[in-house]
């Protein structure tokens, strides 16, 4: 059996290159140094690649990439990354999100300091200019001023914690992170965005998307205090760079701090023009320790994607496990359990999956439908079928997805319902956890029932008379099937019995099962 191909498309720390080299379960090759139109043809066989701003995983990229299961973004932002297309060739997206995080940290603040003192033009009078004129170099400082942060994650909220520091006062934009996180730490947070644009500085700290793109426009600029000072240190474009010129110029923004821009390299760009900008050439993971931090994760990361140990850092995963109550997992393991059930007792085209939920696990219902799609179509799929590319697999073969919250009027604290509808008929599956993670199905096609999901399943469906289950004992034991445990659940004139062997059931026998008097129906299931 062929290894697993890692390829490395651009020049990462020599460490993580060792960690590549140095593991046999793997093929290394190395070619950060080949035409990018030449690394088509490398690709063509990887299972994973590590990449960095120099290689667009653009169409090209990824028609060309037939084996690829992971590519792994050295860095933090992914622009360059066609997630969307990857997700539809069911490539995992993965980067590193935290290996620069104090380097980029640590440049905001020293874009800051700058701005407030003007470092770099009094650095330039005296060394350059050989010109000792103190009364010129008046600056600020920023204890006492009013910090906003937009954008309170890794970066944002150290950034911070640092300014606190400097005795600021500190005002956060997130609306995808809880209050608590800033008001935690003694901190303002908001939601209107003009408590932003009234402070005397703003640094941004967000990614770049649609919602973000020149998020700082002209009418957002013309909102702002007179005097205020930009900084800039994520990614180009989130400030309008035109509206940004304009401000500077009169003056209305004081000072900025810029490392990044909308179009690299900005070595003719017209902000460089300016006496009240204060630049460099897109530095923040530009460290030793933070180029060693990227290139010996990015390759831990690759490593357990050939291998498939995990897709840690993952843009095209369901959930972030890390952003998710504990109580959560069970029930994503357990929907996918379920479905998959479902999809066995039902064996034929699957035209509907519908998805309901009851409790606090309905928060989380976009990605439970994730978990259950990849279940319900594993049965015809196999091993084509994952979290990333589950949603188009679904569109491609016509099964509508939809899933529904309902106010939860069970004895359980959270119940999760699977119907998953063929040309056949439908069945519909409910299920939930006791404890913290022990799983359980509690009601099949309206048949109440106590089950684990595990194991060598027989749905057996009769009407209720007496003699049935010395009947299915019997058929059992006539084909040395050992029952481990049986379930049965009642209507008015039927019974569902599921039956749990210590081995896998024949054909043969099933057959005889169905040709018990009282048997309506037999399905048999392995999870």
């Amino acid at each position: 059996m062929s290894k697993p191909k890692v390829v490395v498309c651009d020049h990462i720390h020599q460490a993580g290159l060792d960690m590549l080299k140095n593991d046999e379960q793997i093929e290394f090759v190395f070619a950060a140094d080949i035409d990018k139109t030449a690394l088509l043809d490398v690709i063509k066989d990887a299972d994973v690649a590590i990449t960095r701003s120099s290689t667009d995983v653009d169409e090209k990229f990824i028609n060309a990439a037939k084996q690829m299961k992971a590519i792994v973004r050295a860095g933090v932002g992914v622009d360059n990354v066609d997630i969307d297309g990857c997700s539809k060739e069911g490539i995992i997206v993965m980067n590193v999100p935290t290996a620069n995080t104090i380097a980029a940290v640590e440049l905001t603040m020293a874009h800051m300091l700058s701005c407030m003192r003007m470092f770099p033009y009094s650095h330039d009078h005296l060394k350059n200019q050989r010109i000792w004129k103190r009364e010129k170099w008046y600056g600020y400082e920023l204890k006492g001023k009013k910090l906003g942060v937009i954008g309170f994650g890794n970066i944002g909220s150290r950034i911070a914690i640092r300014a606190k520091a400097f005795e600021m006062d500190v005002v956060a934009y997130d609306p995808y992170v809880p209050s608590s996180k800033a008001t935690d730490l003694g901190m303002e947070y908001t939601t209107n965005f003009q408590d932003i644009l009234d402070c005397d500085i703003i640094t941004i700290h967000t990614p770049k998307n649609k919602e973000t793109l020149n998020m700082l426009d002209v009418d957002e600029m013309a909102k702002m205090k007179d005097g205020i000072v930009l900084i800039n240190c994520a990614r180009g474009g989130l400030y309008n760079e035109d509206a940004l010129y304009d401000n500077l110029k009169s003056g209305k923004i004081r000072f900025a701090g810029i490392d990044v821009f909308n179009k690299e390299p900005a070595i003719e760009h017209k902000l460089l023009d300016l006496d009240n900008i204060v630049v460099s050439p897109h530095l923040g993971a530009n460290t030793f320790e933070s180029q060693y931090n990227i290139g010996t994760q990015a390759a831990e990361q690759a490593l357990n994607a050939a291998k498939g140990i995990e897709f840690k850092n993952a843009f095209n995963l369901p959930i972030d496990e890390n952003k998710i109550p504990a109580f959560v997992k069970p029930f994503l393991e357990l929907s996918q359990k379920t479905a998959f059930l479902a999809a066995q007792i039902n064996k034929a085209p699957i035209k509907s999956i519908k998805v309901t939920a009851q409790g606090e696990i309905a928060a989380y219902l976009k990605s439970l439908m994730t978990f259950v799609t990849v279940g319900a179509l594993t049965e015809s799929l196999g091993d084509k079928i994952n979290y990333v590319n589950a949603e188009y697999a679904a569109k491609d073969r016509g099964v509508l997805l939809d899933f529904e919250e309902e106010a939860n009027k069970s004895i359980y604290k959270n119940k999760i319902t699977i119907k998953v509808t063929t040309e056949k008929g439908a069945t519909s599956i409910c299920s939930t956890i006791f404890a913290e993670d022990v799983q359980r199905i509690v009601d099949i096609n309206g048949f109440d029932l106590d089950i684990e999901p595990k194991g060598n399943l027989i749905i057996f469906k009769n009407t209720d008379v007496p003699g049935v289950i010395g009947h299915v004992g019997t058929t059992l034991a006539k084909h040395d099937v050992n029952i481990s445990d049986f379930r049965l659940g009642r209507n008015a004139d039927q019974a569902l019995a599921v039956i749990i062997t210590d081995s896998t059931v024949s054909k043969t026998t099933l057959k005889e099962l169905s040709e018990l008097e009282a048997c309506i129906s037999v399905d048999y299931a392995q999870i």
